[in-house]
């Protein structure tokens, strides 16, 4: 079969036993630095991808997608709602009333965002029915003034179910303060465990109980809550939503809220993936070492070589492709094993813990209490076409200085 005289030399020179074994053992490390570098980013970034995946949907399974809301409280939700669920991208509308106070409890205090819902309507958009460990939603009654707590106020305050807090919510008035607080108490239903933040900064209520405290009249709301199927989506379709309600309506999504969050959580991905890149690189660099010792070690074939006709760029071609086979070797190995480990990172960290018996993420410490792993393909695809390239590009200089060497000065005191 017939193959071009770069491809079998250098495919020859790579599986040949050499005189020199340290040549030999310098390009064994190259191969498994580079295997590293890939499986260490491939294994790193799938973590990172599960740890963001589970906080998304964890913080935007609690936090509305989008909101919409007019300049006065809305009489009629129930006909914005009809003309938003038009829209195809639109899963769900409800209503939601807002406030802000702080819960005092036997002194304690704690400032709260409280969203008024309707909890037979709540779990289109929410996944805090899911997450109840006292109590149930159901258990938010209109007039009684209940209040759904997360574990972390539960736990700050040290009360259960079946206790009193105090509700102090500014209001404004005409006296020489201008703000005057005013006190309503709330009786503890349920506790509920997302496992974020949000346990320890978000309360629910029934909301007529909300319009009570927000002295709305019966029936009327603050915005409805909007759900969507593609959460990156969220600002142009509320914005478009918005705009075809009319004058007067405006839109919030949760990019104002969680926007920067998630945006620190992708560039500390991008940051860490950019180091984790140098261990490639470094590993590229000893191609570069391995790659001048076979060229000062096979002058004297190179200069028979071009002796028999070879010219300068098959010369070059030659130990560009023996440097390439190292790169795809190596990247092979580790985009292999990196999946593999990608995809069992979990088990492993498990029988980690079983073997110490020590857990490496306690649940006391951290919101999220395993490792979790989400493999995507675009970053395999990435991750590989990185060290291909850093790959090749370091076959570069050695294999010119091979196409440079002489015949005449390396067969001298042959």
């Amino acid at each position: 079969m017939f193959r071009p005289l770069p491809l079998f030399i250098g495919t020859r020179y790579t599986r040949a036993k050499r005189r020199n074994h340290y040549i030999s053992f310098i390009s064994l490390t190259s191969m498994i630095g580079l295997a590293l570098g890939v499986l260490a980013m491939i294994v790193v970034l799938s973590v990172m991808n599960g740890f963001q995946k589970e906080m998304s949907g964890r913080i935007l399974g609690m936090v509305p997608h989008a909101a919409l809301s007019a300049e006065q409280p809305l009489n009629d939700w129930q006909t914005v709602a009809e003309q938003v669920l038009q829209h195809p991208e639109v899963n769900a509308a409800v209503p939601l009333s807002e406030l802000e106070g702080m819960l005092t409890y036997k002194g304690a205090m704690q400032p709260i965002q409280i969203n008024g819902i309707d909890p037979a309507l709540e779990p289109q958009v929410s996944i805090i029915g899911a997450h109840m460990v006292r109590g149930r939603l159901t258990d938010l009654q209109p007039g009684e003034f209940g209040v759904v707590l997360g574990e972390l106020s539960a736990r700050r305050f040290g009360v259960r179910v079946g206790d009193k807090l105090t509700l102090i919510v500014p209001e404004a008035t005409n006296s020489a303060s201008g703000i005057t607080p005013r006190m309503q108490r709330l009786n503890v239903v349920g506790i509920f465990k997302v496992g974020a933040e949000l346990d320890g900064s978000l309360a629910l209520i029934h909301i007529a109980d909300a319009g009570t405290i927000l002295k709305l009249q019966p029936g009327q709301v603050q915005s409805v809550r909007i759900a969507v199927n593609d959460l990156y989506l969220a600002p142009q379709i509320s914005t478009a939503l918005a705009t075809s309600l009319g004058a007067g309506y405006r839109a919030t999504d949760w990019t104002h809220t969680q926007g920067s969050l998630f945006s620190a959580m992708q560039m500390e991905k991008t940051m860490i993936g950019l180091l984790l890149l140098l261990i490639i690189a470094v590993a590229a660099f000893n191609i570069i070492a391995t790659l001048i010792m076979v060229v000062a070690d096979k002058r004297t074939d190179i200069a028979i070589l071009r002796t028999l006709g070879a010219t300068p760029g098959q010369i070059m071609a030659t130990f560009m492709v023996q440097g390439t086979v190292i790169g795809i070797i190596g990247t092979v190995v580790g985009a292999v094993l990196g999946v593999l480990a990608a995809l069992n990172v979990s088990e492993l960290v498990g029988w980690v813990e079983r073997l110490s018996g020590q857990q490496i993420l306690s649940s006391d410490i951290y919101y999220v209490s395993y490792l979790p792993s989400d493999l995507q393909a675009l970053d395999v695809v990435l991750i590989c076409t990185a060290a291909l390239i850093l790959s090749f590009l370091a076959t570069l200089y050695p294999a010119w200085r091979a196409a440079r060497t002489q015949p005449a000065e390396a067969l001298r005191y042959e």
